[in-house]
């Protein structure tokens, strides 16, 4: 199985309740943050601009499912991979560890979609992106 892309960060006091507890909705920055960050290791943007005008990923799926709380000041770390890879979607796979510890598991289903006038129009994923996504897939 592929080795993910891990990326490692620091709790916040912004990102607490007042448990002094990271709050449920701030995982989902978490993962963005690691996408883009696992993006720009791969040499691509969230926000990319080719030939036919700018394209990017709006999210059409997202779920987190708690096991363990994180605390200001904790230190971990986000494993992204790939679990599917679709003709215009990548379903990613999140996985929040503190030490030996899952804080979290999540998904987020991200459409590669053409921007412009109206509605983002999904568009294939570019081949040079789906070719090293592809080799991140989780069997």
């Amino acid at each position: 199985m592929p080795a993910p892309y891990r990326h490692h960060r620091r709790v916040e006091f912004r990102d607490t309740d007042a448990a002094g507890i990271v709050h449920f909705s701030v995982f989902f920055n978490y993962m963005e943050e690691a996408e883009h960050a696992l993006l720009r290791k791969l040499d691509f943007s969230v926000l990319a601009q080719d030939e036919n005008g700018a394209f990017s990923w709006p999210r059409v799926a997202v779920k987190c499912d708690y096991r363990s709380p994180l605390r200001f000041g904790d230190e971990f770390d986000v494993d992204v991979s790939v679990a599917k890879l679709g003709r215009s979607s990548v379903t990613y796979a999140f996985r929040f560890t503190l030490r030996e510890t899952v804080i979290a598991e999540a998904e987020i289903v991200a459409v590669c979609c053409r921007l412009g006038a109206g509605r983002p129009t999904p568009i294939p994923v570019p081949e040079p992106l789906a070719e090293k996504l592809r080799g991140m897939i989780i069997k």
